[in-house]
């Protein structure tokens, strides 16, 4: 797809106006979580916009809060990112520049434009006044450049404990936005830093150490959501103040919220832990491991966030519309395999015990290069429980009925005569009888049959599980519902189906089963079992969801 955007333009300006000769783009991730649908605005917008303007695009972990990150989540997201094709020119930490942005924090301390606070966060916080009452200077924000200076160093040193010292920006009490009124830029916190391990005891704020990081790297155009657009004013002071050679200019775009679908890192934390899901790669999530593993296509995800646009407001968009590209990728792309979810067998009576036919049957209606298979059929088939009602419901129905004939796919007409049921009333076999005459690709024309259904071989076949996902969360719920009375216990159905006996698929397969869905073969596959989750249905159901106020 065609890329063009308000960003787009913005850099294309910039480059023929010379203020820039490339786009240095970054993606600055914390590693505190895996990464959902949501990042994949970002990932692919940083990316693409450098790849266009002959640049470069630069992964970096934002490492600066060890208290919430692990090495488990950077090898997750290096893990995502690759996968999804946006492969980084340069991998970055912020802890690689700890010492740079503690000498530039001392440079704000020598100027007079930092300075250690003895207060607590609350009576920081106190101070800081509201949105129509200004704040109040905190009484230690007049202490000398040297006491400062020593201060600060005797953070670093460990003279302190955790929360006993801060280190803030000295800008102005009074802003309109709260983000300028002496935020904190250093904090002491001892914990094992997965890069640094021990060797720090204070950590720079985010805000502190994001244009940095930005800065040093030489990053043209830092590109981010909506929720940083009140922080550029203290992204370009910082810039300005600690006299980076660099300034990289911020832009900001609207997040990429997915409706009714949960990406909260609590929330998805609180599933795994409980076991009311498969890990952080099950594919009712939607982080990206959780889509791969689902076997949604990296392209659909690529086209889906082009055919958004890249707005400057927020807005929510439905999943389906992600399922729509997955189905227009898959259509053209996956091979056609016969595959029953829930099996019923027929018995043709009328067919030689022993014999068997076989019928070469392209893998794709259009894609040739996918080549054909030979598909068997005898005496005992499997269809679709679906298919088969014993008495005609209506004139519309096109499917299996006592004393109705329809044809099995590549092969014969079946006429159902009698059922057998179990104990229950459960009907467990169809007796039918076949037509030898109508064989397909014979040019019969005597008659038409009342619908055309699929089938697998009641000889030769693989037994398979099948697992059908629906959204984690219910279609509806009340307002206020809690996160435990919000989710699904029916997200996941698993079926014990059959498939074609040819069929040796490797792990992340994907196929399109006849009248069915696409589907891919998952890892908990064995050489026993294969084991294949619904990627999406053929059509879309999709309703929108209510919600009671």
């Amino acid at each position: 797809m065609e890329i063009n955007h308000f960003i787009d333009t913005i850099i294309e300006n910039d480059i023929k106006s010379k203020k820039h000769k490339e786009a240095i783009t970054r993606f600055p991730p914390e590693p505190n979580g895996f990464l959902h649908l949501g990042h994949a605005r970002a990932i692919i917008t940083n990316w693409s916009m450098a790849k266009k303007h002959g640049g470069h695009f630069n992964l970096r972990f934002d490492d600066t809060n060890p208290i919430k990150e692990d090495s488990m989540f950077v090898d997750s997201i290096k893990r995502d990112i690759e996968w999804l094709g946006c492969h980084w020119d340069n991998l970055f930490y912020a802890s690689d520049y700890f010492e740079e942005m503690y000498n530039r924090a001392m440079l704000l301390v020598e100027k007079g434009l930092a300075y250690v606070d003895d207060l607590s966060n609350e009576e920081i916080r106190t101070l800081r006044g509201t949105l129509k009452e200004p704040g109040k200077n905190s009484p230690h924000r007049d202490r000398s450049i040297e006491e400062n200076v020593k201060l600060f160093q005797a953070m670093k040193n460990g003279k302190y404990d955790d929360g006993e010292k801060v280190l803030r920006a000295k800008i102005d009490m009074s802003s309109s936005n709260m983000n300028m009124r002496d935020p904190v830029i250093y904090r002491i916190q001892r914990a094992y830093h997965h890069n640094t391990k021990d060797k720090w005891l204070i950590y720079p704020m985010y805000d502190f150490a994001h244009p940095l990081e930005d800065a040093i790297e030489g990053i043209t155009h830092s590109l981010c959501s909506l929720e940083f657009e009140d922080h550029r004013p203290l992204y370009d002071w910082v810039v300005e103040h600690t006299k980076m050679k660099n300034k990289p200019r911020q832009i900001e775009f609207g997040r990429l919220l997915i409706a009714n679908q949960v990406t909260g890192k609590r929330y998805i934390r609180e599933l795994v832990e409980e076991n009311k899901v498969m890990g952080w790669d099950d594919p009712r999530l939607i982080t990206l491991s959780g889509l791969r593993r689902r076997g949604i296509p990296k392209k659909a995800i690529h086209n889906f966030i082009h055919s958004l646009g890249l707005p400057k407001s927020e807005g929510e968009t439905e999943i389906e519309m992600l399922y729509q590209h997955v189905r227009e990728h898959l259509n053209e792309t996956a091979p056609v395999t016969n595959a029953i979810v829930e099996p019923l067998k027929l018995v043709i009576d009328n067919y030689p015990e022993d014999e068997v036919e076989y019928v070469k049957i392209p893998n794709h209606r259009r894609n040739k290069e996918l080549g054909s298979r030979m598909v068997p059929f005898s005496k005992h088939v499997f269809i679709e429980r679906s298919d088969f009602l014993e008495e005609k419901p209506n004139r519309k129905w096109r499917r299996l009925s006592l004393g109705e004939e329809v044809r099995l796919m590549h092969a014969y007409f079946v006429k159902a005569n009698s059922v057998v049921k179990d104990d229950n009333g459960r009907i467990i076999e169809v007796h039918c009888t076949y037509d030898p005459e109508t064989k397909s690709g014979s040019g019969f024309k005597g008659r038409k049959p009342n619908g055309n259904i699929h089938f697998v071989d009641g000889t030769h076949y693989k037994k398979v599980e099948i697992r059908l996902f629906e959204d984690l969360l219910k279609e509806e719920y009340e307002k206020d519902a809690s996160f435990e009375e919000k989710v699904n216990p029916n997200s996941l159905v698993i079926k014990k189906g059959v498939i074609e006996e040819k069929m040796s698929p490797e792990i992340g397969d994907k196929f399109q089963f006849m009248r069915n869905g696409f589907y891919v073969v998952d890892k908990d596959s064995t050489d026993k079992t294969l084991v294949f989750n619904r990627i999406v249905p053929l059509r879309s159901s999709y309703k929108r969801k209510k919600r009671k106020n």
